[in-house]
């Protein structure tokens, strides 16, 4: 019998006492997790199909260990420009033994839920309501502000002895004197 079941996004084709990582799931070492996402059985002469998960069916893992995956670098760079970043990132897997296949939940045996510690409770501050004043004294009233003169557009003029697209009179008097 083996199933395809769906967690952190990708499927996995599993069977039982298989040992299997996955991205990681919240569970504690040595508890179970059910995957409740089951794509597909197949117990050899049925399949089991469902759209997109079946309804009811789960998978019984029992978390082996967390751990972090090798290093993957990430480098990027742009030619020319002198710009190079390097970024490592080591993903966080879950290392799961599988124990059961079951088409219907009902079927799997229960499991005892480990029994969480007991957070201790937060302290509530008493609050105080504010006195509140007969009447708040009314806010001054802002200045007008003054009217602001429209800004000039700048004048774009040549440099002295310059030319912009004509001759400046300097250079008509040159060419005069020449004659």
């Amino acid at each position: 019998m083996h199933a395809v079941i769906l967690t952190g996004g990708k499927q996995y084709r599993v069977k039982e006492g298989d040992l299997l990582s996955v991205e990681k799931i919240p569970a504690e070492n040595g508890h179970t997790y059910d995957f409740g996402r089951v794509l597909l059985i197949e117990d050899g002469e049925n399949v089991l199909i469902g759209t997109p998960v079946l309804a009811g069916a789960l998978v019984r893992a029992e978390v082996v260990e967390t751990y972090k995956d090798e290093k993957v670098l990430v480098f990027k760079k742009k030619r020319r420009k002198q710009y190079r970043r390097t970024r490592g990132h080591r993903q966080q897997l879950t290392k799961v033994r599988i124990e059961g296949i079951y088409p219907d939940g009902s079927l799997a045996p229960a499991v005892v839920a480990p029994v969480e510690k007991p957070k201790p409770a937060a302290v509530e501050k008493a609050v105080e309501p504010k006195p509140q004043a007969a009447e708040a004294p009314a806010p001054a009233p802002k200045k007008a502000a003054k009217a602001k003169k429209p800004a000039k557009k700048p004048v774009h003029a040549a440099p002295k002895g310059k030319t912009v697209g004509k001759k400046t009179a300097g250079a008509k008097a040159k060419k005069a004197t020449k004659e």
